[in-house]
C-alpha cells in the first residue's frame, strides 16, 4: 500500500484503472483498507448492509470488501480522529454500475459534502474486475467544486431506492496528488475569443488556430480559475482576426479539438414584447459563501426550506421535518447570514416561521423508539429517532407532545426576532409551503390547513413583519408548487413514501370541500383577492410578492438524450401558451378551475391571476429545480 503500483491475483481479477485525471499518488497515503481487514483507528459504522471484509471471490492482493446493501443503508467508515489535509480518496471498485452514492462527513461538527453519485466519475463500473477510481478534493467529481476545509472523520458509500451490491478494495486517502498536464477543451465563445479549460501546468504557447487552413495569431491571453472548480484553469485567447464560417482547426500540445462554424445567422427583436429583466431573477437558496455569490453574480438569496419552519432565532435551533426524522438540530444564526449574505452583494430573501411552534432545543426529536416501537423506519445514526410512520406507510398515532420538542411561537415572538435583527432582509416570506404542514410537520401541525387558517396566519405574521421591519417586503404565500404532484407522503432524503397527488395551489390539505366552501375558487385566485380585499379595507399592503414554487414534472430521471432534450424542451412550460406539458399534466386534468389546464403557462398564468385578483402584486418563484443542476442542460 506504499504506492501506486501493485500486484494482482490474475487468477481471479483482471483490473481496469481508470480514473477522472490521470494522477500519482505519494507515499505519506493513509489506509482505510487493505486485505482481510479495515486499517487501525478505522471503525465500521454501516447499517442495513451484508458487509465481508475478508471477501475472496474477487479481490486484489488476498481479499476485498463485499457489500451487499438494501435500499438507502450504507457502508460506512469512520476515523478515531479527523483527515482535514489529505488531497483525495482513492479506491478500486467492481459491481455492475451499482447505485451508489459518496458523501464525507464531520460527526464533530455536524457537516456533510455535496453528495457524489457513482455515475459522475464517467467510468464504467462492472463486476468482471476492478475501476480504480479518485476523489480529487480540490474538484469533487460532477460538482467541479472543492471539499473544503472542515474536521473531516466519515466516509459513506450509501446504496440508492434499489439498494446495491458491490466490491470495493485499496481503499486510502492520499497525501496528494500530481495532476498530469492536460488541455480538457478548446471551443469557439464570440467573434474573436476561444476558450481553452485545462488542468495542471499546460503551456499555453502550445495553443495553434487555423480557419480553414489559414492560420490566427493569438494577440492577448486572460487566465483565471473559477470558484466553483478550482482545479480546472480557464484561458481566454483573443485572436488578431475574428472568425467565420469554415473549418476551425484548435491545436493544443496533443490534443486537437475541430469546429464547424455556420455562416452569420440573423434574426429579429420583437419588440412588443418589453419586459425588463428583473435583477433579483439570478437567485439561489443558501449560497455557500461570499465567493460564491460573487462569482456567480448572486443578486437574491434565500433563507428558506422544510427545516426553516421551525427555526428558533433565540436558541439557534431548528428541526427536519420529515425530511430526516423530525429531529431538532443546530442552525446558523440567521441574522449573521444576511449580514454575511448582504455584505457580499446579494439581497436577501428570509422565511419567518408562521405555526404554533419552533424548536427548543438541538437534540430532540418527536418519535422515539421508546414510546412508538413500530414505525416504518429509524434514523441510521440515532436508532431511537423514527420517521413517523406505521409500516404500512400511515401517519403514528397518538400525536406526539409538540412540548417535549418545541416551544411556543407566535407574531409576538417574530416582531421580536425581527425588529431586533442587526441586520435586515429585503423580503421576508411567510413560512415554507405551510399549506401541507399536515405532512412536512406532522408532529407539530397534525390538522390539515384550510384556505382560512392559511390566510388568517399569512396576515398575522406579514403584519408582524412590516411593523418590526418599516420597508421589508413580504412574500408569501409560498405554496409548495404550481400543480406539482405533492406526494401525500412525499420523497424524503432517506426513503421514499407512498404518492398521493395533492394539488395545493388550487386547494388545500381538507380536500375539494375546501374549495367549495369557498365559492368553488381555487386556492391562489382567492387567496390574492383576500389580500387585495384587506388592503381595501385596511389601507395597507401588506402582500408584495405571489410567493410560489415550481418543480417539472416530466420525468427525465434517465438523463439520457432523450431525456436532456426533454429537459430543455420543458422550461417552455414556465412561458409558451400553447405547450401541453410532456408529463401528467398534460394527459390528466386535476379538479380546478383554470383555463387550459394541459397547459401550464407558469408566468402568463399568473400573470393573469395577479392582474385579475390583486393588480400591482409581483411574481416570485422562490423554489424550483432543473431535476439535474449538474448536467449542462440543467444549468442552462
Amino acid at each position: 500500500m506504499s504506492n501506486s503500483f501493485r500486484m494482482f491475483d490474475i487468477r481471479k481479477v483482471s483490473v481496469a484503472l481508470i480514473s477522472i485525471l490521470p494522477f500519482l499518488v505519494k507515499a505519506d497515503d493513509l489506509t482505510i483498507y487493505s486485505d482481510g481487514s479495515l486499517a487501525s483507528g478505522w471503525e465500521n459504522w454501516s447499517w442495513s448492509s451484508t458487509i465481508d471484509f475478508a471477501a475472496t471471490d474477487l479481490f486484489e492482493g488476498t481479499s476485498s470488501i463485499s457489500v451487499t446493501s438494501s435500499a438507502w443503508a450504507a457502508l460506512s467508515v469512520k476515523l478515531e480522529g479527523t483527515f482535514p489535509s489529505y488531497a483525495g480518496l482513492r479506491f478500486d471498485i467492481a459491481g455492475d454500475n451499482p447505485d451508489i452514492s459518496i458523501y464525507i462527513q464531520s460527526t464533530t461538527d455536524n457537516d456533510q459534502s455535496p453528495t457524489i453519485p457513482l455515475s459522475a466519475f464517467g467510468a464504467t463500473v462492472t463486476s468482471a474486475g476492478f475501476t480504480s477510481l479518485l476523489i480529487d478534493f480540490s474538484a469533487l467529481p460532477g460538482i467541479g467544486s472543492p471539499l473544503g476545509n472542515d474536521s473531516w472523520d466519515r466516509i459513506t458509500f450509501q446504496a440508492g431506492a434499489n439498494g446495491a451490491t458491490y466490491h470495493l478494495d485499496n481503499v486510502e486517502l492520499v497525501e496528494s496528488i500530481v495532476v498530469t498536464p492536460q488541455f480538457l477543451s478548446a471551443e469557439p465563445l464570440a467573434n474573436n475569443v476561444i476558450a481553452v479549460t485545462t488542468v495542471g501546468a499546460v503551456n499555453i504557447s502550445d495553443i495553434h488556430v487555423t480557419l480553414n487552413r489559414k492560420a490566427i495569431a493569438v494577440s492577448s491571453t486572460n487566465t483565471y480559475n473559477p470558484i466553483d472548480s478550482p482545479a480546472k484553469t480557464i484561458t481566454y485567447l483573443s485572436l488578431a482576426s475574428s472568425l467565420s464560417s469554415g473549418a476551425l482547426l484548435i491545436t493544443a500540445g496533443n490534443s486537437t479539438f475541430n469546429w464547424t462554424l455556420p455562416s452569420v445567422q440573423y434574426a429579429s427583436i420583437v419588440t412588443g414584447v418589453n419586459y425588463t429583466i428583473n435583477p433579483h431573477i439570478y437567485g439561489v437558496n443558501f449560497p455557500t459563501s461570499a465567493s460564491y455569490i460573487s462569482h456567480l453574480g448572486v443578486t437574491m438569496s434565500r433563507w428558506g426550506g422544510n427545516a426553516v419552519t421551525a427555526y428558533n432565532p433565540f436558541g439557534g435551533f431548528t428541526n427536519a421535518g420529515n425530511d430526516w426524522y423530525f429531529e431538532n438540530r443546530a442552525s446558523d444564526s440567521a441574522d449573521d447570514w444576511v449580514g454575511w449574505v448582504h455584505a457580499a452583494g446579494s439581497d436577501t430573501m428570509l422565511t419567518v416561521p408562521a405555526l404554533d411552534w419552533v424548536s427548543k432545543d438541538a437534540s430532540s426529536y418527536s418519535y422515539p423508539k421508546t414510546v412508538y416501537p413500530d414505525q416504518e423506519s429509524f434514523d441510521p445514526y440515532n436508532s431511537d429517532a423514527g420517521d413517523g410512520l406505521f409500516p404500512n406507510g400511515s401517519y403514528v398515532t397518538p400525536v406526539p407532545n409538540q412540548n417535549n420538542v418545541y416551544v411556543p411561537w407566535n407574531t409576538t415572538a417574530a416582531k421580536q426576532w425581527l425588529s431586533g435583527m442587526k441586520n435586515k432582509p429585503t423580503i421576508v416570506t411567510i413560512d415554507n409551503e405551510i399549506e401541507i404542514a399536515s405532512n412536512t410537520h406532522q408532529d407539530m401541525h397534525p390538522t390539515p390547513m384550510s384556505y382560512d387558517e392559511e390566510l388568517s396566519r399569512v396576515i398575522s405574521f406579514a403584519k408582524a413583519a412590516k411593523s418590526a421591519i418599516p420597508g421589508v417586503l413580504v412574500a408569501a404565500p409560498s405554496t409548495c408548487s404550481w400543480w406539482y404532484c405533492k406526494h401525500k407522503n412525499e420523497l424524503s432524503d432517506n426513503k421514499t413514501r407512498v404518492a398521493e397527488p395533492d394539488f395545493t395551489d388550487w386547494t388545500s390539505q381538507v380536500g375539494y370541500s375546501d374549495n367549495a366552501a369557498h365559492w368553488n375558487i381555487d386556492f391562489l385566485p382567492w387567496f390574492l383577492a383576500q389580500m387585495k380585499a384587506y388592503e381595501t379595507a385596511n389601507g395597507t399592503r401588506l402582500l408584495d410578492y405571489l410567493d410560489i414554487h415550481y418543480y417539472f414534472q416530466p420525468d427525465t430521471s434517465a438523463n439520457d438524450a432523450a431525456a436532456k432534450a426533454l429537459r430543455l424542451r420543458m422550461t417552455r412550460s414556465l412561458w409558451d401558451t400553447s405547450y401541453v406539458d410532456e408529463s401528467w399534466v398534460g394527459t390528466s386534468t386535476p379538479q380546478n378551475h383554470q383555463w387550459n389546464p394541459t397547459v401550464v403557462e407558469l408566468v402568463p398564468r399568473f400573470r393573469t391571476l395577479i392582474d385579475i385578483n390583486y393588480p400591482g402584486t409581483k411574481l416570485s418563484i422562490g423554489e424550483w429545480a432543473s431535476t439535474a443542476d449538474s448536467d449542462i442542460t440543467g444549468g442552462l
